[in-house]
C-alpha cells in the first residue's frame, strides 16, 4: 500500500498563486511514476499533469498546460504542483495519485492510477 496525503490547498483570488505537496509513504516511491488530478462539484474528475519516476518526464493537461508546474523530491518522497496564473474554472479538490511503473517502455499515464489520496480543496475567487 502506499499513503498519500496531500496539503496546501486554500482560497486564492484569480491570477494568483498556490502551491500543493503530497507526501507519500509505504512503498518505494521511485517505484512510482506521480500525478495530479483534480475534480469540480458535478464533475468527472480529470487528469492534471504527470511526472517519471527520475522526475526527468512530464506531462500536462492542455487546460493548464504554461500555468502548472509538477515536481517531485524524491529524497523526501513528496510531488508538488506549483500552480500560477490560476482562474475560476481551477476550483476544484485537487487529488495526488501514484502509478506502479510495470514497464520501463510504459509513458506517463493519464487514468488507471494505482493509490490516491484523499484530495486537498482549491478555490479560486473571481
Amino acid at each position: 500500500q502506499v499513503q498519500l496525503v496531500e496539503s496546501g490547498g486554500g482560497l486564492v483570488q484569480a491570477g494568483g498563486s498556490l502551491s500543493l505537496s503530497c507526501a507519500a509513504s509505504g512503498r518505494t516511491f521511485t517505484n512510482y511514476n506521480m500525478g495530479w488530478f483534480r475534480q469540480a462539484p458535478g464533475k468527472e474528475r480529470e487528469f492534471v499533469a504527470a511526472i517519471n519516476r527520475n522526475g526527468g518526464s512530464t506531462r500536462y493537461a492542455d487546460s493548464i498546460k504554461g500555468r502548472f508546474t509538477i515536481s517531485r523530491d524524491n529524497a523526501k518522497n513528496t510531488v508538488y504542483l506549483q500552480m500560477t496564473s490560476l482562474k475560476p474554472e481551477d476550483t476544484a479538490v485537487y487529488i495526488c495519485a501514484a502509478d506502479f511503473v510495470r514497464s520501463v517502455l510504459g509513458g506517463l499515464r493519464t487514468m488507471g492510477y494505482d493509490y490516491w489520496g484523499q484530495g486537498t480543496q482549491v478555490t479560486v475567487s473571481s
